[in-house]
């Protein structure tokens, strides 16, 4: 399904956005309701369910929070993230320097967190059971935790030197975070541990002779302005300025030297781009230009490029249920790519006969549906 996404002829995203769209986020619980967030401020909520049941269809724009509301984010909004356990609650941060906690059904902030710098990037762990923190990064190098039970953001984590662009919890320990940084580190945290950083990822796995200037591990020649691990949390994709994305396992912290090529990533903030979350190979989407390129993750081959964007592509969302891709653009458009329908089969005709499908002979299976083989 992946491998034949397309554009989608029969489902629009209602057009409510006046300006540049940031972030989306799709729900978890049921995979119904998107948030996204723009570069003036505004946040819509979408229901993406067909309700009408006909073929063609828009999906409608719930709620938002426009430019009247009077608790808007005054600057641009570059992350919104639901709350991973049920949809009564989402955030927001902005560059406007605060995080909003919102209360779905008032549209009324429940909590603000007011930070010294703009805000690049904040987390919610999709798995923690036993803390409640969010992880933010902004123009200080120290990562700021916020804590949603008591409202303070007193723990930061030390260990960068330049902004903060992207932050990611691990989906597979609760206390682990990964952060990447215009200083051109990734570092991953054990949050419960004062003493630093568990370990400082290294694109020449200690290689490099110790000897030479470059004794600082760096994940990348650039600054590292996204970061996403693979569903099962076993590996994480990082993305830098110097046009490179990499693979890391995240728990021996060893670059698997996967080549993706040239990724060309000229954002000046973070990136987000996203992982598909159960198939088999996992692939990753990313926004390349005013284009979505779509890469397998464990071989690094370029599947195909998704064009339908007017303008650059600043973020994409999975659907894991249906395998469906949403992605928000400078030119103010969500759009929604779905896997082409397959044409349906003749009953009659054998399956051998059958003209192959146009897919890679990596991905078919070795299945027979036939009872006498």
């Amino acid at each position: 399904r992946v491998l034949s996404l397309e554009l989608s002829k029969d489902r629009d995203v209602e057009r409510i956005h006046g300006s540049g769209i940031n972030t989306l986020d799709i729900e978890p619980v049921e995979g119904r309701y998107m948030l996204s967030g723009s570069s003036d401020g505004v946040i819509v909520l979408y229901d993406l369910e067909n309700l009408n049941r006909k073929p063609s269809y828009t999906c409608k724009a719930l709620f938002s929070v426009g430019r009247s509301h009077p608790d808007v984010h005054s600057f641009s909004v570059e992350t919104v993230q639901w709350y991973p356990h049920d949809t009564g609650m989402f955030t927001s941060s902005s560059f406007d320097r605060t995080l909003k906690i919102w209360d779905t059904n008032t549209l009324q902030p429940a909590d603000t967190f007011h930070f010294e710098g703009t805000v690049y990037s904040h987390h919610m762990s999709p798995v923690a059971t036993k803390h409640c923190l969010i992880a933010v990064g902004t123009t200080s190098p120290k990562v700021q935790l916020c804590d949603l039970k008591s409202g303070s953001s007193s723990h930061i984590l030390q260990g960068h030197r330049q902004a903060v662009l992207a932050v990611s919890w691990s989906p597979r320990h609760e206390y682990v975070l990964a952060t990447g940084s215009a200083d051109g580190k990734v570092k991953l945290w054990d949050v419960r541990r004062a003493s630093g950083c568990l370990s400082t990822l290294d694109q020449y796995n200690g290689e490099k002779s110790k000897a030479s200037s470059e004794t600082a591990n760096t994940a990348h020649n650039g600054r590292v302005n996204g970061l996403c691990y693979t569903s099962d949390g076993l590996h994480l994709l990082t993305i830098g300025t110097d046009d490179r994305m990499r693979l890391w396992n995240s728990s021996t912290g060893e670059n698997t030297l996967v080549n993706y090529g040239a990724v060309c990533n000229e954002s000046r903030k973070g990136l987000k781009f996203a992982i598909s979350c159960g198939c088999n190979p996992e692939f990753a989407f990313v926004p390349y230009g005013s284009t979505i390129a779509v890469y397998t993750i464990f071989t690094g081959e370029l599947i195909t490029m998704l064009r339908g964007h007017y303008s650059t592509v600043n973020c994409c969302v999975f659907q894991p249920h249906f395998q469906e891709l949403y992605s928000g653009s400078k030119d103010c458009n969500v759009l929604a790519w779905i896997p082409a329908p397959r044409e349906p089969l003749p009953d009659d005709t054998s399956e051998k006969s059958l003209p192959q499908q146009h897919l890679n002979p990596a991905y078919e299976d070795a299945w027979s549906s036939s009872d006498d083989e």
